[in-house]
């Protein structure tokens, strides 16, 4: 396989390096010639040779440029990823996260000359392991119209890596929304009601008290649109915000972090409710697995009644999200 084919296709998808150079229509006659040299130099498909291997990397080609366009493009398509712990896996290697011990020493009074304190020691970590979970989408598309330059491979490129990110993106917010269920007091206000601002504060303290870290606020635009009304010397900063993204960027001194809704599969319900997720950890609390390689399996145009060709691209990958409960908080809605 030409890594420098690989390599352009992915920058042209970015916009990014040498690629910046070259037009829409440059990029997509490279990988046209690129594509046509893996089929045997020829711009009609042979299904023979496909059949029978004799197409050097023809498809390799186009499941390396995915692959790399779906994991490179998630950090630009979901706030969250910053919080991720990645691993790209091989098929069998062990799936194991090894999480640190999150408790702490206590220091109690004692009398002068006596050493009868309780002992404590850190019982170690943990190990977890994500489930994962192949996943699929089938398109329509004949390659030789790509190989005859009837269509724009970019185009194929964007809309499967797009569609990728997306689910991956959904299953992410899902993995976070599910570590706040069963939260209760003083990590939660109970049920859902009209915002007020002393008790967000109140669970920000609580959260930040028992972590000693900053927290964030992360949540859907509607969501994040219900806090109101800051007052005193952050007024003004604030309402510059309001006006410029739509919301507060900041609560006081709480950054606010905007996540793109979505919708769950085949509903109009979103992921993201309009709860307020408060966050306050220094790891990488969301472990991630891809599993093995993008996968294209092209479809036999002869077992179709229209000849058409499908194409079948998988990847298994799972989320799940673990962060000790005193590192949460959630401020419920209505």
């Amino acid at each position: 396989m030409d890594n420098n084919i690989v390599k352009l296709a992915v920058d042209r998808y970015f916009g990014r390096g040498a690629a910046e150079n070259y037009s829409s229509e440059d990029t997509m006659e490279t990988l046209r010639q690129a594509l046509i040299e893996a089929n045997n130099g020829s711009t009609k498909l042979d299904y023979r040779a496909i059949r029978d291997g004799k197409c050097n990397g023809l498809f390799a080609i186009v499941e390396e440029i995915i692959n790399k366009t779906v994991i490179e493009g998630l950090p630009e398509s979901c706030p969250l990823f910053d919080y991720v712990e990645w691993r790209n896996l091989k098929e069998g290697d062990t799936n194991v996260f090894e999480l640190r011990d999150d408790g702490s020493f206590i220091v109690s009074d004692i009398a002068q000359a006596t050493q009868g304190l309780r002992r404590q020691r850190l019982t170690g970590g943990s190990e977890i392991t994500v489930k994962t979970q192949l996943k699929g989408v089938k398109v329509y598309e004949e390659l030789r119209r790509i190989l005859a330059g009837r269509i724009d491979f970019n185009d194929l490129i964007e809309k499967v890596s797009e569609a990728f990110q997306k689910k991956m993106r959904d299953d992410m917010y899902e993995a976070v929304v599910a570590t706040f269920d069963g939260l209760t007091a003083p990590y939660s206000n109970g049920a859902a009601g009209s915002f007020d601002e002393a008790k967000l504060t109140q669970i920000i303290d609580h959260v930040e008290a028992a972590t000693g870290m900053k927290a964030t606020i992360i949540g859907s635009k509607q969501a994040v649109r219900k806090i109101t009304g800051v007052k005193g010397a952050d007024a003004n900063s604030a309402k510059e915000e309001l006006f410029s993204m739509g919301y507060y960027g900041h609560f006081y001194t709480t950054p606010v972090i905007v996540m793109d809704n979505a919708h769950k599969v085949g509903t109009t319900d979103f992921v993201l409710g309009n709860d307020l997720y408060i966050i306050a950890s220094d790891e990488k609390f969301i472990k991630a697995v891809t599993e093995g390689e993008t996968l294209i399996i092209n479809g036999e145009p002869t077992a179709k009644a229209d000849l058409s060709q499908e194409y079948l691209m998988t990847q298994a990958w799972g989320m799940k999200a673990v962060v000790a409960e005193d590192g949460l908080g959630i401020y419920k809605l209505s």
